[in-house]
């Protein structure tokens, strides 16, 4: 018998002398109101806080029934306070005329909040591209700093070879619900230029042209937002790993991007093309040449009017 060993474990202090309801009022012992101007926002917070019809909906809310959620907050040493989540919320109550916000405060270090910023703002309905690129990035570099890896006895041998990011980026995934190579697509967009970001955002190019345009440099992106305005559509998936790969062989010039915007594509609007020669003699020499536009415009609806009124005299 001498050897054996039990499977009976020995109760914590904790558990002894702890109850629910105790660790319950440990926390709302956490939960404080905080005066707003003294809670700055977290550095570089990727979601955007807009002032739009869901923002008001909450600003009538908290006037009528409070902050039901209590913000997340870390003290800082300079006796202020940063916000970890509840962005949407502080924005509100400043809009209800509210002087404090309730908020729970925790002991967390910038790596620590940074993770939970990320994740309690993941739980969104609606997240834009340009929000999920920067939130996943920070995260990433958060965990690296950390030094944070999962178990490497459960990961394929492929993906420790990877690169030393692979086990945070899978990791990052799992907790998501993203593949690997989806989370490291989102982070590609936070090498695009704002413009580009925003049009992302419209959902008016999808992630992957978008991802094939950041490995462009700033000049070559911002020389195709020029020709996406003018020609008014993006560049479809083939066309960026096109203007991708000149831009890798150095041949990318803004003459070689005009030239593949120019090519006809399915999403491009159908463009009126008008003769300058043969408009500008109707056009008097008195109106300036940014007032021709609207002049010709005018000329049309004028016209226009004209043809009704004919065809209602016609038609009786």
């Amino acid at each position: 018998m001498a050897g054996r060993k039990s499977d009976f474990t020995l109760p914590t202090l904790d558990d002894l002398f702890s109850t629910q309801e105790i660790r319950d009022e440990a926390k709302l012992a956490k939960i404080r109101d905080i005066p707003i101007d003294l809670i700055d926002d977290f550095p570089d917070h990727p979601y955007k806080v807009r002032d739009d019809e869901d923002m008001m909906q909450l600003v009538e809310s908290i006037k009528e029934r409070g902050v039901i959620t209590p913000a997340t907050v870390r003290q800082k040493e300079d006796g202020r306070y940063e916000l970890i989540s509840g962005h949407r919320r502080k924005r509100a109550s400043e809009l209800a005329g509210l002087e404090m916000l309730r908020c729970e405060v925790v002991e967390l270090d910038r790596d620590e909040a940074t993770i939970l910023m990320v994740e309690s703002n993941l739980q969104r309905s609606v997240i834009l591209p340009s929000e999920k690129a920067f939130a996943y990035k920070m995260r990433l570099d958060a965990m690296k700093r950390q030094g944070k890896r999962t178990d490497l006895t459960s990961t394929p041998l492929v993906e420790k070879l990877a690169g030393k990011d692979a086990l945070s980026v899978t990791a990052i995934g799992n907790e998501v619900g993203e593949s690997r190579e989806q989370i490291r697509r989102f982070i590609r967009l936070t090498n695009l230029v704002p413009e580009l970001l925003e049009i992302v955002d419209d959902g008016r190019m999808k992630l992957r042209p978008a991802v094939e345009l950041s490995y462009l440099n700033e000049d070559c992106q911002r020389d195709l937002v020029e020709e996406i305005d003018l020609n008014d559509c993006t560049p479809s998936h083939a066309q960026t790993i096109r203007m991708r790969k000149m831009f890798e062989e150095g041949k990318l010039t803004p003459e070689a991007i005009q030239a593949i915007m120019s090519e006809q594509k399915p999403n491009q609007q159908e463009r009126i093309v008008l003769s300058g020669d043969r408009v500008r003699k109707f056009i008097p020499k008195s109106i300036p040449l940014n007032k021709t536009e609207e002049y010709v415009c005018k000329a049309l609806e004028h016209y226009a009017s004209f043809l009704r009124k004919r065809a209602e005299r016609d038609s009786r």
